[in-house]
């Protein structure tokens, strides 16, 4: 199943790293179909047990990112994507996912922080406004950190 999903999941993680990074949403026409369709996809291939493991891959993915939503601010469309992932990966693989995603999102977070702040260096009119301290108060694009724990996720297996 893992291999299987590895073209579909390529190619959403693909598209949401894009629009995350242009308009700081993941659209619901690309993640609510992806997830029925890892469902239908673990069931075809593996029957019940993959059903299972989809269920499992989903609420696993609403569990985790939904605490971050619910707690720390994470967007909606951050949460919907992991648990459409999680329908297409089940739960042992997203959870390799899920750690490997936040490795990234750090890696990420420090990339964004060190643009802010050559940013801020290159234009002092506005360092005000690119100040470090409003860094976390910007909604910084995670979907890229996601994407890439994801994917890293088939070659860790």
């Amino acid at each position: 199943m893992h291999s299987f999903a590895w073209w579909p999941t390529l190619i959403v993680v693909a598209v949401a790293t894009v629009t995350d990074l242009r308009a700081r949403r993941i659209p619901n026409w690309l993640v609510l179909p992806f997830l029925p369709a890892g469902i239908v996809v673990s069931a075809w291939l593996h029957g019940w047990h993959g059903v299972e493991q989809s269920f499992e891959g989903v609420g696993l993915g609403i569990l985790i990112y939904g605490i971050l939503y619910w707690k720390f601010g994470m967007g909606a469309g951050d949460v919907k994507l992991c648990a459409a992932i999680g329908a297409w990966i089940g739960p042992s693989q997203f959870l390799i996912a899920a750690v490997l995603t936040a490795l990234a999102g750090g890696l990420v977070i420090l990339i964004w922080a060190a643009c802010r702040a050559v940013l801020r260096l290159l234009n002092p009119e506005k360092r005000e406004e690119l100040a470090f301290s409003r860094l976390m108060e910007s909604k910084m694009p995670y979907a890229p950190a996601i994407a890439i724990g994801t994917l890293m996720s088939f070659f860790a297996r």
